[in-house]
């Protein structure tokens, strides 16, 4: 992994990024764990968020913690799975509070690669999980990498709606200028905090924004 495979908008923005010792010891350890164990998602699916949505095209972020840690789940953006997997909880709690904002019936797949290729960014914190052990590559070195990513956003680009759900994810955030974009926090769409998440109509006052900044909104179907 000292060759990334990323999108090159991405790529040329986080250079700096790979030339860091923590950089170098992260790609080591992942390498020898891909190795040795099951590690999710696939390493086609790693960086798929940074391929389906470029630095110059991100009109939304959606920040989550790490990839989904069962077979076949995670595809390299947040809170997705792959087409025909059962959808978890939160994902199932997301359509829901999307039918009850929007009124959009929710869809049967739970892969949003059809949002990440209308500008939503479906950023995870930590991009990679062992099997069956969640937040097992936590401090590993991916959340500087993330932050970076957070970075580079709020550097080169506004008008960018950031939907942070759950307190992790709101301290993730706690750098972004909140002047030149619109930040949105609300409980975690989890089973244990989804009562505090429904009702947020993040999804409305994202497309309302986007509208009024002369940007295209995003279909949520």
């Amino acid at each position: 992994m000292r060759d990334v495979r990323l999108e090159k908008t991405w790529k040329e923005a986080l250079k700096e990024e790979f030339a860091k010792p923590y950089w170098e010891t992260l790609t080591e350890n992942l390498r020898n764990q891909i190795l040795t164990q099951k590690v999710y998602p696939p390493a086609k699916d790693i960086f798929k968020a940074f391929d389906l949505c470029p630095l110059d095209k991100v009109k939304v972020v959606i920040i989550g913690q790490d990839p989904y840690h069962g077979y076949h789940q995670a595809n390299g953006l947040s809170f997705s799975v792959n087409k025909g997997i059962i959808l978890p909880p939160s994902l199932q709690n997301i359509y829901k509070e999307i039918y009850n904002d929007l009124g959009i019936k929710p869809s049967s797949s739970g892969d949003l690669s059809r949002w990440a290729k209308q500008g939503v960014l479906m950023l995870n914190s930590v991009l990679t999980v062992l099997a069956n052990k969640p937040a097992s590559h936590s401090n590993m070195g991916w959340e500087q990498f993330t932050d970076a990513v957070i970075d580079v956003l709020n550097s080169n680009r506004k008008n960018i709606v950031y939907m942070l759900w759950g307190k992790y994810a709101g301290e993730k955030g706690l750098v972004i200028d909140k002047e030149n974009n619109l930040v949105l926090t609300s409980a975690h769409p989890s089973p244990y905090s989804a009562l505090n998440f429904f009702g947020n109509h993040h999804f409305s006052k994202c497309n309302k924004y986007l509208e009024e900044n002369n940007i295209k909104p995003i279909d949520w179907s």
